[in-house]
């Protein structure tokens, strides 16, 4: 008779998610930076780290500089056992992210081209209660190596 029992990774994997309201501000970076971090460590995927933060940084940076919300939820998951998806939630639908060439002398614009570099894929959901829209989330994500 075969297991009825899934795999218990493959079980975490599907649905394992967190989040945390902060500050829309740069100098949460840090602080994503570091819950980013902690969350693929529990989930051993420490290989990730490194480009997760280069992600969230760049996603706090653009929603703080291109946002009037004073808020912004950070969410980690696993939208399956083979992807982490870093991503910042803001509640402002109608300022959706830009893929842009910034120029050589420019001093920023380049974030969403770095993110593009780095991650497997990246999108910007519109998130709506009934009819209403009341946010957006911009998310990259990672392959992790069992993908690969």
């Amino acid at each position: 008779m075969p297991s009825l029992k899934k795999p218990v990774a493959a079980i975490l994997a599907s649905c394992a998610t967190y989040s945390e309201i902060f500050p829309c501000q740069p100098s949460t970076a840090e602080t994503g930076r570091k819950l980013v971090r902690d969350v693929l460590g529990i989930w051993n995927l420490d290989d990730l780290a490194d480009r997760a933060e280069l992600i969230i940084t760049e996603l706090i940076a653009n929603a703080s500089r291109h946002t009037p919300c004073p808020e912004i939820r950070l969410v980690v998951g696993r939208p399956s056992a083979t992807r982490v998806r870093v991503g910042i939630v803001d509640e402002e639908p109608s300022r959706l992210p830009v893929l842009s060439h910034a120029g050589e002398e420019d001093e920023s614009g380049r974030g969403l081209l770095l993110i593009d570099a780095v991650a497997d894929r990246w999108g910007c959901d519109l998130q709506s209660s009934g009819r209403r829209l009341r946010g957006k989330e911009v998310w990259a994500e990672l392959r992790t190596e069992e993908d690969e």
